[in-house]
Parts: structure tokens; sequence; C-alpha cells
């Protein structure tokens, strides 16, 4: 079975990286991604229509079908039953995981408006959230016709042990990391140094 591009990259670039830097003695050592979890969830007085909209595009999305999610208790405040629909999840490894990963840092990411980068905050433990709004910048849906914009959250699941090491993964694989404001005033010495 072929590897994927960034199969690739993980092997050739992103392990030596991680070795140098984090001075690991064994290639096993090197923190990988586990799983990719999408998670959308809707109201509670969603109709069925908007239940069976949101789980076929999360499935064009991310190429497998997604798993309805049900409410376990009933709260009345939030007009919520026990077992009514609450929202869809669908976890992705291995191969369909680094295909969703490249669609989603070099397709998905840069069509967002004004897109500055996403946050550096990870969990604590090498695992990484990101909030999406809307579900149109993905090239599998088609953004004319569409009922309603989706949201939804992107689980990225480490093997890492800290922030640090998860966050060094991500970024080698190409996450476009929003930059601090120490790092764009690095930048902006060294451009003005270089013109100097």
């Amino acid at each position: 079975m072929s590897q994927s591009l960034l199969q690739k990259h993980y092997a050739e670039k992103v392990v030596p990286a991680l070795m140098e830097k984090f001075g690991y003695k064994n290639p096993h050592q090197v923190p990988a991604i586990k799983k990719i979890v999408l998670n959308s969830g809707f109201s509670a007085t969603a109709d069925k229509n908007h239940v069976q909209y949101v789980n076929d595009e999360i499935a064009k999305i991310s190429g497998q079908r997604p798993v309805t999610t049900i409410a376990k208790l009933s709260i009345s405040n939030f007009k919520l039953r026990e077992g009514q629909p609450i929202g869809c999840k669908v976890t992705l490894r291995g191969e369909a995981m680094y295909d969703f990963l490249t669609r989603l840092i070099n397709i998905a990411l840069p069509c967002i408006r004004d897109f500055r980068g996403v946050p550096t905050r990870l969990d604590g433990q090498g695992n990484y959230t990101l909030g999406l709004n809307d579900h149109t910048i993905f090239p599998e849906v088609s953004a004319e016709g569409t009922n309603a914009t989706i949201g939804m959250d992107v689980c990225i699941n480490t093997s890492a042990l800290t922030d640090e090491e998860g966050r060094e993964l991500l970024k080698l694989f190409g996450m476009p990391f929003r930059k601090t404001s120490s790092e764009v005033a690095a930048e902006e010495e060294a451009a003005a140094a270089a013109t100097a």
C-alpha cells in the first residue's frame, strides 16, 4: 500500500528534526499523530432533515460515514430529551487521517477570509483542537445550494507528552500557527538588517 505524502514527510523530515531538537535516542520515542476526530453539534430542536444534512456534509469532508451522537440525559432548559440526536462525529486514522490533514493545512485553512494563522494553544498533553465556523472551506463541499454553514471541531490527538513537543510536531507538518508579537518583531528586525 502506497504511503501518502504526509506519511513520507513524517518519516523522512519530521522524525529526524524532532530527534535532533528534543534529543530522542530512539525513533519510536518521536511523537506521532494517532487520530483526528471531527465533531459537529446541532440544536436539540433540529429537525431530521438538518440532522441528515450535517451527517452528509461531514461524510463528504472526511470520506467516512459519521456516527450520530445521542443525548444521555434529559435537560428541560435546553429542550433536550434523552435519546435525541445532538451531533455527529467521525474518527480518522491511518491514511485517511493523513489525507484529511493535507487538505486541512494546504487547501481549507488558506481559504478562510483574513486568515492570520491558527491559535497556538494545546491542551496540556500535546493534543490540539481547532474550531472551524464554516465547512464550505473544504473543496469537497459546494457553497452553492447549501442549507446552512456547519461549524465543527477538529481534534488532533498526538502521542506527544508535552505541549512543546506537540506544537513542534504540528509545525513540522506545516500547521500555520499564529505568530507571536516577539516572532513578528524578530522577523521585522531581520528584514530591516537584510535591506540595510
